[in-house]
């Protein structure tokens, strides 16, 4: 079965404001979770200096927890650009944690990858650029907005760095549920974007335009289960919608064996 990541937000996030993420992770290890996604967002600055982070990395290392560094930064700016100081910040970030994924947005890629500094940069930083093998990796998360979640922009990315000939330097973070924030259709995507996946975030979307919000999924959801039917079935699976106030624990356990089996 999948590994599952539990993400800091599904606790609740004036939860994690008021707790710090530490205080939580002891709750993703009793729900039988393998990984917790901490949240940059969700974070006073001084909770993410280095010695901070290292503090908390060393806190998940002993509930036997892996971690994700989330940052809602964007690999690309919005001219199109590579954005360096946010990757490099990122990345520095997530090896203070002692994260296997360092995740950020996609943001404004316009067609160049800017591949040949990119592969630099993370070779300086000291990153994973292919599948196998230890160590950080960097993930580029579909989002909610036009910039940055639209398919035909990852389809540009990938090959891209393809044709620049460094195919696998960055992999992909896919979000089940964002996609429908842009009008995007989740199972095509899931379908065309597969041999780049190495995380998935699943959530049902509940609402219409611009109201829509993260729900768990009900016993009756056919997209997470068809869209994880797409997806590689060996990567890490996050729980990225929010767990009942009510029932906390129990939601938490509930969901990390559902998505395991999914």
């Amino acid at each position: 079965m999948a590994e599952i990541a539990i993400v800091a937000s599904a606790f609740g996030a004036q939860a994690i404001w008021r707790d710090g993420h530490a205080a939580w992770s002891a709750s993703a290890r009793r729900a039988g979770a393998q990984a917790f996604e901490v949240r940059r967002e969700l974070m006073h600055d001084a909770d993410a200096q280095p010695d901070a982070l290292r503090a908390l990395g060393a806190v998940l290392a002993r509930e036997g927890l892996w971690p994700v560094w989330s940052t809602p930064d964007a690999l690309y700016g919005e001219d199109g650009a590579l954005d360096e100081p946010a990757l490099r910040a990122a990345v520095e970030a997530g090896q203070a944690l002692g994260a296997r994924f360092v995740k950020l947005q996609l943001g404004g890629f316009s067609g160049d990858a800017w591949a040949a500094r990119l592969a630099d940069l993370l070779g300086q930083l000291g990153v994973r650029t292919g599948e196998a093998g230890g160590g950080l990796r960097v993930v580029v998360e579909n989002g909610q907005l036009e910039q940055g979640g639209k398919l035909a922009q990852f389809v540009g990315l990938f090959n891209a760095l393809r044709d620049a000939g460094v195919p696998d330097a960055i992999g992909m973070a896919f979000d089940i549920g964002n996609w429908q924030w842009p009008g995007e259709p989740p199972l095509l995507a899931a379908a065309t974007l597969a041999p780049h996946v190495e995380y998935i975030h699943c959530k049902a979307v509940v609402g219409e335009g611009a109201r829509r919000f993260a729900a768990a999924p009900g016993d009756d959801d056919t997209l997470c289960r068809a869209a994880l039917a797409l997806l590689p079935t060996n990567v890490p699976r996050g729980i990225e919608f929010p767990f009942d106030p009510a029932r906390v624990a129990g939601d938490a356990a509930h969901y990390v064996k559902w998505l395991a089996a999914a």
